[in-house]
């Protein structure tokens, strides 16, 4: 049982609840929500979250890793929608973020500039500006180059800010997707542990940017706490070290990463993750250190679904092929990370319910199918020779677990228009995103002008 962090309410009434996604006698609900009778008044395809998993993953974690009092920043590039980052800042959570797009989403959900950390390796002139303007309480630095220019920057406007260094701390494989690794040597972001303390010397004393936290991000989704662990082993013996050449480093970042249940089971709880941090941490945290976490995957992906409604049935040699109306255009984590994502259809018999969400689902009467989409791409398939119940023309199905770089991920290939938002609050419905029109596609190209 998982009570907010006010205690104003209990979330969770069972602890290993995925989402609030679930059939009433074989049809599919978000929470009070019919989403058969939702998907005829918005069409198709759409987007939908359910605030109670929302808020209530973030809860949980924020109980969880109460004893260190952390500073949660949301992971705006998970699933930015404005909507949906002014409900957690109202929860009480900062904001990260990598962009100066993200920045001023950050803005408009009324998230205060003093818990937004800045990352991102190539942050332009303007951007590094707009976040000193904004007064946002710490610059994530990735490089040597990066901090002379911010500081540069803020020398300028005559301004003071505070950063973090991110290192990678090279940990053992966090067995996350190559593309998604960024703990090692060999990525582009951050610098070798080994180069932090000539990074201090170098920079700790500059009037401008105050270098006073450590930052670590080691991939996502971490399906482990141990590779949490030996990072924050190795950042502790660096602070320590820091320390002891003079430097006052009052915070530490242990990132994000945090993984979901695309799978029934798969990933760990919050708890599991906070009962072998919280011990390492609390030293620092009760010497007055503050403890920053970026978790977005884990709050966003199992709150949001996207709805498809099959358009054809085709056969082609001995594959079975269900064609439906959304795409990679529209959920590239299948296309561009090989990921897995749980499609079922929303209205079924009631012996097709499914027992868990896998890939393995043994019930009388599944067919195997390859789920498509509409793109001129070979690549543009959610599933292959996966089983599910029969489908037939007009049928709609579920896509689980794409609340996390779904519709941020979004694009106009093929040029066809992204699909609207819609936030369910218990038997209410808020469409937080129109469905783009054909028209605004190609507003901005209507021009035609001397530069």
């Amino acid at each position: 049982m998982i009570v907010a962090p006010d205690g104003s309410q209990v979330i969770f009434v069972e602890s290993d609840a995925m989402d609030d996604f679930h059939y009433v006698d074989g049809q599919l609900h978000c929470e009070q929500v019919n989403l058969d009778e939702l998907a005829q008044r918005v069409g198709t395809p759409a987007y939908v979250y359910s605030k109670r998993t929302l808020l209530g993953h973030y809860d949980r974690l924020a109980a969880a890793f109460a004893p260190l009092d952390p500073l949660i920043c949301y992971s705006i590039k998970s699933c930015g929608n404005v909507h949906i980052c002014r409900l957690l800042a109202e929860r009480g959570a900062g904001m990260d973020v990598v962009s100066g797009g993200e920045l001023y989403r950050a803005r408009q959900a009324g998230a205060g500039m003093n818990h937004v950390v800045y990352a991102g390796v190539g942050k332009t002139d303007e951007e590094v500006r707009a976040a000193l303007e904004a007064g946002i309480g710490w610059f994530n630095i990735e490089s040597e180059a990066e901090f002379e220019n911010t500081a540069a920057i803020a020398r300028g406007m005559g301004v003071k800010t505070a950063a973090a260094l991110r290192v990678n701390p090279d940990v053992a494989d966090p067995r996350t997707h190559a593309k998604t690794t960024t703990g090692k040597k060999e990525t582009k972001f951050g610098v070798d542990i080994e180069r932090a303390r000539r990074f201090f010397s170098k920079y700790g004393a500059d009037p401008h940017v105050r270098l006073n936290a450590i930052h670590l991000h080691i991939g996502s989704p971490i399906y482990s706490p141990q590779p949490y662990a030996e990072a924050i082993e190795r950042a502790l013996d660096l602070i320590k070290r820091l320390r002891g050449d003079g430097f006052e480093v009052t915070a530490l970042d242990i990132g994000g990463g945090f993984a979901a249940d695309y799978e029934t089971g798969q990933s760990p709880l919050a708890e599991q993750y906070a009962e072998q941090i919280v011990p390492l941490l609390r030293p620092f945290h009760e010497a007055g250190g503050r403890v920053i976490l970026e978790p977005g995957r884990t709050i966003a992906a199992n709150a949001g679904v996207l709805l498809t409604r099959v358009q054809y049935i085709k056969s082609g040699g001995s594959r079975k092929f269900v064609i439906v109306d959304s795409g990679m255009n529209h959920l590239i984590r299948v296309a561009m990370y090989d990921s897995f994502h749980f499609i079922w259809p929303t209205n079924v018999a009631p012996a097709h319910e499914p027992p868990a969400r896998r890939d393995d689902l043994d019930l009388v009467g599944l067919e195997a199918c390859d789920v498509v989409g509409p793109i001129c791409e070979t690549g543009d398939c959610f599933a292959k020779q996966r089983k599910l119940p029969p489908v037939a023309r007009g049928d709609l199905l579920c896509v689980y677990s794409a609340g996390a770089y779904g519709m941020v991920m979004a694009s106009n290939y093929n040029a066809m228009p992204r699909p609207p938002e819609v936030m369910v609050d218990g038997d209410r419905t808020y469409l937080i995103r129109q469905r783009e029109t054909l028209e605004q596609m190609v507003e901005a190209e209507r021009t035609c002008e001397p530069v």
